[in-house]
């Protein structure tokens, strides 16, 4: 990471980060930020983990960051971790979720014809984790007063994105699961947000079939262009910071734009010229989509 400004915003606080893999991860940045903006920082994801990632490396770089193996989508391990990081950090003021799978995009099953078992586990692993995570993190006491807690979605919760398949329905579970929880932990001063990243070269995004194209597309449509990992951490530090102490229950879109633009004219120009000519539109498929005349 090159030489930049830090200021401190979160000299004093402890938190967690769930998910981190490698470099690549949006995770990964955000405990790296975390702890250069002055945050006690722990780590945690699932045993394999520790064998295909880089976590251990990240640690060492977050100042011997403690790592706490936990399956999210397991009460009994949620459990445990909470008590494993109350005895190596205390309490925390912030919880970071960047947990996300599907084995139904990972073995290109169409949307049509999902398998349910791996669609539950989808929901449970991508979504409901999340619930569990903060239910937890209450039941053991161990989330300050005037924490924030933060997790990362994508814009296919609201809109339909193809590829994206049972993961939209994750993110949307996500999202409300954000919502729900709001009201509940304000009396105490914390937060909950979520923040829909522009698509991103991570091991799990880039799973996605037609990773490359939806990236394309996405930098071509937003007037900033796509939001980088490392630019996402950044953001997120001040939702984990006491300079966004009210804001909760949001879905805060960091994607160049995107989210706000209907079409450039370039675009516009290009499908037009598509649509004009019968051998690209037969190449691409556009029949199988063409409006109704």
């Amino acid at each position: 990471m090159p030489d930049k400004a830090h200021y401190g915003l979160l000299k004093g606080k402890k938190g967690i980060v769930f998910g981190p893999l490698d470099e690549s991860s949006i995770g990964w940045q955000i405990a790296l930020h975390a702890y250069r903006e002055g945050a006690e920082v722990a780590i945690s994801n699932i045993a394999t983990a520790l064998r295909f990632g880089n976590i251990q490396e990240l640690a060492e770089s977050c100042g011997n960051a403690p790592v706490i193996m936990c399956d999210a989508s397991k009460d009994e391990d949620v459990d445990k971790a909470f008590k494993e990081l109350s005895e190596k950090l205390g309490s925390v003021d912030f919880i970071v979720h960047s947990i996300g799978m599907s084995q139904n995009i990972r073995k290109q099953v169409p949307y049509e014809e999902l398998n349910y078992e791996w669609f539950m586990k989808t929901l449970n692993v991508s979504g409901i984790s999340l619930h569990r995570l903060v239910s937890f993190a209450l039941k053991n006491d161990v989330l300050n007063d005037g924490g924030s807690i933060l997790a990362l979605s994508y814009i296919a919760s609201q809109r339909n994105y193809w590829t994206y398949s049972d993961m939209g329905d994750a993110k949307s579970l996500l999202e409300s699961i954000v919502r729900s929880y709001g009201p509940r932990l304000a009396k105490r001063g914390i937060r909950i947000n979520t923040i829909s990243q522009s698509p991103t070269y991570t091991k799990a995004g880039s799973g996605i079939p037609g990773f490359e194209k939806m990236h394309e597309y996405s930098d071509l449509m937003s007037p900033l262009g796509n939001a980088s990992a490392e630019e996402c951490a950044e953001y997120a530090v001040t939702l984990l910071s006491d300079l966004t102490r009210k804001v909760t229950m949001q879905n805060l879109f960091h994607d160049g734009g995107y989210s706000s633009m209907g079409a450039t004219i370039p675009m516009i120009r290009l499908a037009d010229e598509a649509l004009h000519d019968e051998e690209l539109a037969a190449r691409v498929g556009l029949e199988d989509f063409s409006p109704s005349k």
